[in-house]
């Protein structure tokens, strides 16, 4: 199989039956849907021809997997601490606003930088560095909006600046050190990390994942950084980045918090709380870990630039649990 997940377990009909209503999904872009529980596949449905082989860009969810790796530089002892600036990992950062600010703040895109995706005429835009000749001056460029620490506002700039502080952390690209540290562990040997035109591992997403991939670094956050008996990341680092950091949900209709590039939200599913923490990307790319339900979604879907990609997935997740809880 595409990743190392474990053999599938007998399949839950009821989530079963919840993954075929989206057989009839007047939008052709749903890729799949895989539901762990227990760490064990329950429930997996591809659609509009997509096989568990094909590798899918789940765009900024990529971003959450930078926070791992950044996890595992900081266990160990690559990075000594996210109270650290980037300057203290990237030199050449020194005097810039971005070089001044604290990775905890990175990581939690409060880094000062006039930096926003959803204002064009922001400096630190992402299509304005998707777009630059020399991404690094460019991040070197942009100036402070803010003093760090205080306001959130979503930007990829930033997961960028935290691409690169791992590199330099590690000494090495970190498409190389996510090789070693993090996907070889896991038995994921079908991927590829997109890089810019500086050659720079871009950790704000283009990562391409089979789904079943996808759930396999779900299910290893859900287990609290183990897999199959080998600690890939510490405990106590998957606890502080799931925890939310900041209140989002004033701005962002789907998560009421954010941790180091992780999101959280707490369901009302048949009058019952149910607290998921999930990675996002454009066009419904999700993982959802549940823990109280002892359970892992990850959704595949080409629906970038959509809208109703997001929504699509929030209504496949809640009604997978409102399935589960039946059962």
């Amino acid at each position: 199989m595409p990743a190392a997940l474990p053999a599938q377990a007998q399949a839950d009909r009821g989530l079963e039956r919840v993954l075929a209503q989206s057989d009839g999904d007047p939008h052709p872009d749903l890729r799949a849907v895989i539901v762990l529980r227990d760490g064990k596949v329950v429930a997996e449905r591809y659609y509009n021809g997509e096989t568990p082989d094909a590798l899918h860009d789940i765009r900024s969810a990529g971003k959450s997997v930078t926070a791992l790796l950044v996890g595992i530089a900081h266990d160990r002892g690559l990075i000594r601490s996210i109270d650290d600036s980037v300057a203290d990992y990237w030199p050449e950062a020194r005097g810039s606003a971005i070089g001044a600010a604290r990775l905890a703040d990175v990581l939690t895109m409060r880094s000062g930088l006039a930096a926003f995706d959803e204002d064009p005429a922001s400096p630190g835009n992402e299509d304005k560095l998707d777009a630059a000749p020399d991404p690094l001056a460019f991040a070197l460029a942009v100036p402070r909006a803010d003093a760090p620490g205080g306001v959130y506002r979503y930007n990829s700039l930033t997961s960028y600046v935290a691409g690169i502080v791992v590199a330099r952390a590690a000494r090495q690209s970190m498409v190389d050190f996510a090789d070693i540290a993090l996907f070889r562990p896991l038995g994921i040997t079908r991927w590829r990390w997109a890089a810019d035109s500086a050659g720079i591992t871009k950790g704000q997403g283009n990562l391409w994942l089979t789904a079943r991939g996808f759930a396999t670094i779900g299910e290893m956050v859900r287990a609290g950084g183990d897999w199959r008996g080998r600690r890939i990341i510490s405990a106590g680092w998957l606890r502080d980045a799931l925890a939310p950091k900041v209140t989002i949900s004033a701005s962002d209709p789907y998560a009421d918090g954010y941790g180091y590039f992780w999101y959280a939200k707490t369901h009302d599913i048949a009058g019952r709380r149910v607290p998921v923490s999930f990675a996002s990307g454009n066009g419904g790319n999700k993982i959802y870990v549940i823990p109280s339900r002892r359970m892992v979604v990850a959704i595949t879907s080409s629906a970038y630039g959509r809208g109703y990609g997001q929504r699509r997935s929030e209504a496949i997740l809640k009604a997978l649990l409102a399935a589960d809880r039946a059962r």
